[in-house]
Formats: C-alpha cells, structure tokens, sequence
C-alpha cells in the first residue's frame, strides 16, 4: 500500500484538511492499515461524495477503498448480488442491467462506492415504495479496528452491530463486501410522467396523491409570492419494452454513463449566482411541460442527470457549495414552506432544490430517512449570513421532529444534531464495542461530538 499525505475535502469543497492516504485492495491490508493508524485514528473513504466533512481525518488515516474490488457474484435463484465495498454504483447498474436486473435503490449519483452508500443508507426516488439502502442489504462484511472480519446480517447475531454500521458513516468499522438484493427489468428505460406545477401546495400535493415507484419534485425556490415553491415532478416506473420506442428495442437494456468534463480549473468567483439562477429556474420551469405522459428516458438521464457535467460541483468557486437537506414528518408542512419562503426572501440562489416524499425508516440509529418531506438545496458558500440562516433552520427542523442527513452535513452543531438523533447514545454503545480504542474518528464526528 502507497501512503502518501493528501488534502481531502467533501463534494462541496469547504472545508479541506490533509491526511495519509492508503488504498488497500484487500480485508488483510484493510486490517493492517487499521492495525498502523496513529492517536489520530483511521477512517475508510469511497468516491468522496459526502459533501462535507464525513469522510476526512485530519491528521489520522484515510483508507482510500476504492481499491477494494474485484469479481461481482450474482446469485440468480436468491435474487441476490455480492460485491467487493469499492465497487461503484456504475459498475455495478452496467453489471446488472446486462443481465436484465437492476439495484434496489440509487441515490442521485452513480459515482458513489456500494460501502459509501451502505455507510450513509442512501436512498432514492423511490423511498416510500421500497425504503433505503440498507432495507435490501442482505449481509455485510466489516473489518473492525481489532482486524477481525464480521459477516454481518440485518437478524441474528451481530444485528445491532449491522444496523450501526448502516448509516453510522464509516465509524464502525471499514466494510469490503456487501450483498444487496436485486430487481429484475425489462429495460434501461423509465416511463416517466413529467408534470408542471404552479406552486408548493400544487407540487405537495400532486407528490401525495402518486402511485408511482418513483417520484421526485424539482422546485423553483427564487421564486416569489405566489408562485413560491412552483416546480416540475417527475413520476416513473421501469419501462417494459413493449413501452419502448421501436428505435430503443432493438437494444433494451444498453447503459448510457457518458458524462461531459468541465474545465479542470475552479473558478475564483462561483457562476452560480442571483442572475444566474433567475434566469436558469425561470426558463427551467417554463421550458416544462404541463402535462406529459410516458416519456421513455434512460435510467442515467432520470436518475443521474447531474453526473452528466463531471465536476459541476466546481461551478460554485473556490468557497465551495453548501447542500442544505433536512426532513420533516407529515403535519410539518409549515415548517417546510417556511424554509422555502425565507430562502426566497434572503435571495439564496439555488438550481437545485430536491423534494422527495419519505416513507418509512430501517433500524439504523443514524439513518437519516423518515416518513415526512425531504428537502435538499445546494447553495454556494459564500451566500452572505448563509451560516447563521441555516442554524435558524437547524433549529425549526428539530423543534418539527425532522433532522439533517449527516453524509451532506458540513456546518451544523453538535447540540442541534444530538436532538434530531435521539438513538445517538444507543448507537455509540454499539459502536463502542466493536471499537474500544476509538480507533474510527472523522473530522465530522469530532466537529458533532459523536463519539
């Protein structure tokens, strides 16, 4: 294994420090590098795609594990695929789907590890029907900071240390294999209903009254007075061929991932800004349309339709962005259209503002999911008063029941984040046991005091 000193910083680029990177490619060196880490600690480390902090150590050990790959196994009979932690979520869409399967859950990028996204239970468009992540993971291995490796499953001996590990961010242990349940397809297509609406009460509602596996809302949120909140929802469910153009059934389940680089170099000053974002919602919004049904897209294009600019996150400067997600339950409306009123008001520019309907939670103490209203805004970091804005958020959210998800979270307090996460003590206690010399640490659990 390579060490070498590395600065690391989330997806949104704000809060960078330096640690020794190792990549190993096997559970033995996985336990080695663990066996090496110094009184700063070790953490394990996928894609990056954390925004903020979650996946850095400063001063201690990085485990870069994208090394850890290898053979897919799929078990056909059980429905049932194995793979190393370092596999990314493309590699395995492109392995499944040419066999006419596809995974349970995707979050909105496919350039994330299958680790990364068991260690923050992902979840998708499709939460209310099917639930996150790690309701579909099967079994898990986790190297613990003793080196010994655990199969873990979500029943039996060594459930509570699995549904620790899910959602519990990289501080269990380092995971190097997951077995995940799998959906048969037809295609690499979803049939998908677009439809406008022209404000939030429209687009909540419209949200409520779906029966499709996959749903999601993109909102308008510089707009103002009553058009507040106006958006474009997109309902879907796996396209048979028979839903297919003639053109795409020749070759129903071809995978797409190509993706557009941007520049290499970040700009000094983000181009996403009041202007910018004016002009972008407005002709977004009204480019859509009103009412249209059974459109066939590719699972990138309705999935991942960001991961199609490599590198947009460099849009935003060199101060980085910061992504704002909470949830609220159900009767917490208010709280949710008051959020979005005050970012109208302060002027916050965002192109992307996510609203997903939740459904029900796993056991993982720090998973983020529950039933209510996901809401999920990027903002560039240098929105004037943006830190004390969003701690005000904080507040509203907790005061409503809901929570902040910890794998976007670069800014929040450690007070705020042990109130939205009642379980935080139940799951330290099991954390603890598997590492009683706090050997996993990142600089998001020192910064929210979570061990």
């Amino acid at each position: 294994m390579n060490d070498r000193r590395t600065l690391l910083h989330g997806w949104g680029r704000t809060s960078p420090t330096a640690a020794h990177v190792v990549r190993p490619r096997t559970p033995e060196q996985v336990a080695e590098a663990l066996a090496g880490a110094g009184e700063r600690g070790a953490l394990p480390r996928g894609l990056g795609r954390s925004y903020g902090d979650a996946a850095q150590d400063a001063g201690g050990v990085v485990l870069d594990c994208t090394g850890l790959t290898g053979p897919v196994r799929l078990d056909v009979e059980r429905g049932e695929v194995t793979a190393p932690a370092g596999t990314s979520m493309d590699r395995l869409i492109a392995h499944l789907l040419e066999r006419g399967l596809f995974v349970p859950v995707t979050p909105g990028t496919r350039h994330v590890t299958l680790g990364g996204a068991v260690a923050a239970d992902v979840h998708g468009k499709n939460h209310p029907a099917d639930g996150s992540l790690g309701a579909h993971v099967r079994a898990l291995t986790l190297v613990t900071s003793d080196g010994s490796a655990r199969r873990l499953r979500p029943e039996g001996d060594g459930s509570d240390l699995f549904w620790a590990t899910v959602g519990g961010m990289g501080l269990t242990g380092v995971i190097t294999e997951v077995t995940l349940a799998v959906i048969p397809v037809e295609s690499a297509y979803m049939r998908v209903d677009t439809d406008r609406t022209a404000d939030l009460e429209a687009t909540l509602d419209l949200m409520a009254r779906t029966d499709h596996r996959y749903s999601v809302a993109w909102l308008d949120l510089f707009a103002r007075g009553g058009d507040l909140g106006r958006g474009v929802v997109t309902r879907a469910h796996h396209a048979r061929t028979g839903d297919l153009p003639h053109a795409l059934r020749r070759h129903p389940l071809r995978y797409g991932s190509t993706s557009l680089p941007l520049p290499p170099l970040t700009p000094p000053v983000g181009v996403v800004n009041t202007w910018t974002v004016g002009v972008f919602n407005a002709l977004h919004h009204g480019r859509a349309p009103r009412r249209r049904r059974g459109q066939a897209r590719s699972v990138t294009a309705y999935f991942h339709p960001l991961d199609a600019l490599r590198g947009w996150n460099r849009m935003y400067g060199r101060l980085g962005v910061v992504q704002y997600q909470f949830v609220v339950p159900f009767g917490e409306e208010d709280t949710l259209a008051g959020i979005a009123a005050d970012l109208s008001t302060a002027r916050a520019p965002s192109f992307l503002a996510v609203l997903k309907r939740m459904g029900g939670s796993t056991p993982g103490p720090l998973s983020f999911p529950r039933p209510g209203w996901s809401l999920a805004v990027d903002l560039p970091a240098d929105v004037p008063g943006l830190g004390a804005m969003l701690h005000g958020f904080d507040e509203r959210v907790a005061e409503a029941g809901g929570r902040l998800y910890l794998a976007k979270d670069s800014r929040a307090r450690a007070e705020t984040v042990h109130a939205m996460y009642p379980e935080l003590p139940a799951w330290r206690r099991v954390r603890d046991r598997a590492d009683p010399d706090g050997v996993l640490i990142s600089d998001m659990a020192r910064r929210l005091r979570l061990l």
